[in-house]
């Protein structure tokens, strides 16, 4: 039995060490990652029991991945086939002005073909909460299609659901993006959204609060939580307004940051915190995250909660 239910692909990432270009290489850090099981990591270690549905070839490379979740305790639902190539990304991260680079070989990953009617609809019983990101709709027509049927099957089930924007310019257009996305709004409780994100796929110009308020409106929502980077985060329920600053953290690896942050606030709600607080749990295990390489929020419920006592200011309205 899961508190959370997760859909979405999980690739292996392949990094140069610190600082070196991947064409100059002679050796790469392995890594396991993906928006949605990254997610299920971080709720699953701020609490909530967590099982991540997925397609992966029945290879060393696909094996490799469904035992890093499992290590990290989370119930793996995964239609296995022998059709379809493990996904990977490559990373190459520098200093400014070079940035980060990511390099994706995901084709014919078994992700892109998997039906909703590939998973036994038994994994919602006892479930609380099913979530997906808006990378995994970008990745052909038929992820599309499955998001959409378990969103519902979910809501059928009684589950509340939620989703991050997570725009990838590499996988959509902005345009498709937000044909796609706000088609599935209306089936969703929570929402989760980066204010960049706002702008580049709704083309909306104003504030979190006015953004969150929209949302709320146009789509009927419980919940919207907006990131604003250095800014911090604010979430809007049931019309009160928390904001949350972000703790401040040495970057050893960015990558999977808003994963940690959505992971602990599901967390926290699920496990019966108000949405102040849990905004409280996100954005400490985000910052967290930023100093653990990897894609993974290995981190322990002691640690985060050190690190809230420790002190930054939550504004409730």
């Amino acid at each position: 039995m899961s508190d959370l239910v997760t859909f979405g692909e999980t690739m292996l990432r392949l990094s140069a060490p610190q600082g070196e270009r991947l064409e100059r290489t002679e050796e790469l850090d392995v890594y396991v990652g993906g928006a949605e099981s990254n997610t299920a990591i971080a709720a699953e270690r701020l609490g909530a029991v967590s099982t991540w549905l997925s397609a992966l070839p029945d290879s060393p490379l696909g094996r490799r991945v469904a035992a890093e979740l499992r290590s990290h305790g989370i119930d793996t639902e995964i239609a296995w086939t022998d059709d379809g190539r493990q996904g990977l990304y490559f990373v190459e991260h520098g200093g400014e002005p070079r940035g980060t680079n990511v390099i994706y070989d995901r084709a014919d990953a078994p992700i892109a073909t998997v039906g909703a009617d590939q998973f036994d609809p038994s994994v919602f019983d006892q479930a609380r909460l099913f979530y997906t990101s808006g990378i995994t709709p970008a990745l052909s027509e038929q992820a599309r299609d499955t998001t959409y049927h378990l969103l519902q099957g979910a809501r059928e089930a009684g589950l509340r659901t939620a989703m991050d924007v997570n725009y990838r310019s590499k996988l959509w257009t902005p345009e498709e993006a937000r044909a796609t996305l706000t088609k599935l709004f209306p089936a969703l409780d929570v929402l989760f959204i980066a204010i960049r994100d706002a702008k580049t796929v709704l083309g909306y110009e104003g504030n979190a609060t006015e953004l969150a308020n929209h949302l709320i409106a146009e789509y009927d929502l419980q919940t919207v939580v907006v990131t604003r980077g250095e800014h911090g985060a604010l979430a809007i329920h049931d019309g009160v307004v928390h904001e949350h600053e972000v703790y401040e953290a040495d970057t050893y690896d960015p990558i999977g940051t808003g994963d940690a942050f959505v992971g602990a606030f599901l967390a926290r709600r699920l496990s019966g915190d108000d949405v102040g607080r849990a905004l409280e749990y996100a954005a400490a295990t985000a910052s967290y995250k930023r100093t653990i390489a990897g894609d993974i929020a290995a981190v322990t419920k002691e640690e985060v909660e050190a690190l809230i006592e420790s002190g930054a200011e939550d504004v409730s309205r």
